[in-house]
């Protein structure tokens, strides 16, 4: 199978092969699963060989690798952030510490956390921690459909539903209730085929993640040199506070090109669609606007008047928990309907006679600008907040008109790379869901298909 591989292909092959079959209900306690006929379903305790907790580590600066949850993501394994334990330490754990090739790991703690799972490598010697557990399973089940099924939206429901103790930021995984849970059995061969066709997704989905990285760095080098050498013919360059620039460009406080500045609305908004739509700090995303999860505020028309969003606007994030998130800013363009804006954004009009909001937007979120902008971020109470009177104090470099349109041109055909990228992927992400919710339940089979299964599946049962 092809990484290019459809959804529709796996449907058409299905029907000819006449595996369209009707399911059948298998219960386990409150709990259905619907199978087709030659596939069975156990609980794990049926086909365990080995359910364990980690140990808590005293941790020391090297020795023997220790496996946490945030080792454990579903884009992969993260082994940057291992830790460590004292190799006279781990000389006296159990051998049940340390996870064997085909081993699946469990995140066991914190919501959104619990229940992320990989398949181990069994590469090198690590052990696991308290907040993880090892499945080892007999051979009736594929370490990599298994993992696959507890990502599948069903296997997160069995498991947040039959397997979690504790309230809401607190849950722990209890390790008696995952006893119970409920897995499907498709034949082995099925198994191998069903992970192998995810599997050369993941695969495209984590290339196409690696192309938007690089595409990422190519951007920030395209801004940098164009901040600073423009792309005109200068001969003379001189230093400011933030770095080298043309001779040429003037250097302004930010004051003398803003016509307006304003705080938005604090009024609540509401999910029911009444009043106007509101942009808040959560439409800021990778200093890109997005249009999802939009909420509404009600207001008056003179506050409307006051608020309401024009082409050309640039909206900043004036305070959060995270200080790389506050000065980051986006540029709005003209909708069908009236838009506001949040009371943690600051919108920004500037004077468009001597400077282009894209610029301004670009020279903000650039290293320089955020360089500019780290002197003025204050820290209150857990939180970081730029201030109007901040930014008016901020140093800008200004190229004749021109040449920021040029400049922004350059900086959006890379953006443009990252952006087509980003489409692909997340096209991908939805392709994987889809494939999920159809090949493990057994509503698209991969009986008499041709399907090359990697090495690292057959391996492991």
């Amino acid at each position: 199978m092809s990484e290019e591989a459809t959804l529709d292909e796996f449907r058409e092959n299905s029907e000819q092969d006449g595996a369209s079959e009707e399911l059948e209900q298998e219960q386990f306690g409150p709990f259905t699963l619907s199978t087709p006929g030659d596939w069975t379903a156990k609980r794990l305790r049926d086909i365990k060989e080995l359910i364990t907790r980690g140990k808590q580590p005293t941790y020391a600066d090297d020795g023997i690798p220790v496996i946490n949850q945030e080792c454990i993501y579903w884009d992969g394994w993260h082994f940057e952030n291992l830790r460590y334990l004292d190799e006279e330490v781990a000389s006296e754990w159990k051998e049940k510490y340390f996870p064997e090739g085909g081993d699946v790991i469990l995140n066991s703690t914190g919501q959104g956390t619990l229940g992320r799972a990989q398949v181990y490598p069994g590469d090198i010697r690590r052990a696991i921690d308290s907040h993880v557990t090892l499945l080892r399973t007999n051979e009736e089940l594929n370490p990599y459909f298994h993992r696959y099924f507890l990502e599948s939206r069903l296997g997160q429901a069995l498991l947040y539903s039959m397997c979690v103790n504790g309230s809401t930021g607190q849950i722990e995984l209890s390790k008696t209730r995952l006893d119970l849970l409920p897995v499907p059995l498709p034949p082995l061969e099925e198994q191998r085929k069903i992970a192998a066709v995810l599997h050369h997704v993941d695969r495209a989905i984590r290339h196409a993640e690696k192309v938007i990285e690089k595409s990422a760095t190519v951007r920030r080098g395209v801004t940098r040199n164009l901040l600073s050498e423009g792309v005109a013919e200068h001969d003379s360059f001189s230093e400011t506070k933030s770095g080298q620039i043309p001779e040429s460009w003037d250097t302004v406080r930010f004051e003398e090109i803003i016509e307006d500045t304003r705080y938005g609305t604090d009024t609540k908004s509401n999910t029911d669609g009444r009043g106007y739509p509101t942009l808040r700090i959560p439409n800021v995303v990778d200093k890109r606007l997005t249009f999802d999860d939009l909420k509404h505020t009600e207001l008056g028309d003179d506050e409307l008047e006051r608020l309401k969003l024009s082409e050309g606007d640039i909206l900043v994030i004036r305070t959060n928990g995270n200080p790389d998130y506050v000065g980051q800013c986006v540029t709005f363009s003209e909708q069908d309907e009236p838009f506001v804006f949040a009371s943690y954004l600051i919108r920004i009009r500037v004077d468009e006679s001597r400077v282009r909001p894209k610029y301004v937007r670009e020279f903000l979120n650039s290293k320089r600008g955020r360089s500019e902008m780290a002197g003025w971020i204050r820290s209150s109470a857990g939180n970081y907040n730029l201030s109007v009177g901040a930014m008016e104090k901020f140093q800008i470099p200004v190229p004749s008109l021109s040449e920021q349109d040029e400049i922004v041109a350059r900086i959006e055909d890379a953006e443009q790379t990252i952006e087509s990228n980003r489409r692909y992927r997340d096209k991908l992400k939805r392709l994987k869901q889809g494939l999920m919710q159809d090949l493990l339940s057994g509503t698209v089979r991969t009986t008499d298909t041709n399907i090359e299964v990697p090495e690292e599946i057959t391996q492991h049962g």
